[in-house]
């Protein structure tokens, strides 16, 4: 799904992690995000990851590099493409979907998001620098007692993912408890997400 508005505004790119291509509340801070993005000067690409696509399983780890599928290829290019990244999922077991992980497994490759120097190992080169991220987390479980109890669930996408690949500032808003939230409280997360692309953050 492309959209092409004036030439002004932010580049932005949304990845819906939910894996299920139904409508969720994931879906709906989707449609919301991209709602306000549109709403104002930015340009918008999407892809839903329920419907894309491709093997999510590394079956050699990174000693062979499988081939892409074009769903894959897509995502690259978007990613590089945009000015701003933003990656909307669930928390389960504190953690996100093992559908979104396999993507990362998959496409987050070096040479294209980040290349180590061969002659200092604990050196790299951040090749995503430059472009800003969004991650917006559907959670049950307020994101402090989240943390209390099991430690930060966001550091594997925030930090050791986008940070790690150039991406800053990387921001997070996680909405919860979502699963017996009211429709009032509901909209109210739908107009937060609404905002947010407004504003292209």
């Amino acid at each position: 799904m492309v959209y092409f508005l004036d030439d002004v505004g932010k580049k932005i790119f949304i990845l819906m992690g939910h894996p299920n291509p139904d409508p969720t509340l994931t879906a709906k801070l989707a449609d919301s995000y991209e709602a306000g993005a549109l709403a104002t000067d930015h340009e918008v690409r999407r892809m839903n990851l329920g419907e894309m696509q491709f093997d999510p399983i590394l079956h050699r780890g990174y000693k062979v590099i499988q081939e892409l599928e074009p769903d894959l290829k897509t995502f690259q290019e978007n990613v590089q493409w945009c000015d701003h990244f933003v990656i909307l999922y669930p928390n389960w077991w504190g953690t996100m979907p093992a559908l979104l992980k396999g993507l990362i497994d998959r496409a987050w490759l070096p040479g294209f998001a980040f290349r180590f120097n061969k002659e200092i190992s604990i050196l790299w080169q951040r090749l995503l620098k430059g472009r800003s991220a969004r991650l917006i987390i559907v959670t049950n479980t307020h994101p402090w007692i989240s943390w209390f109890l099991f430690g930060e669930f966001t550091n594997e996408l925030a930090r050791a993912t986008l940070a790690f690949s150039g991406f800053s500032p990387v921001r997070i808003k996680a909405f919860s408890p979502s699963e017996h939230a009211s429709e009032a409280k509901r909209t109210r997360w739908f107009n937060t997400a609404y905002q947010m692309g407004r504003r292209g953050e």
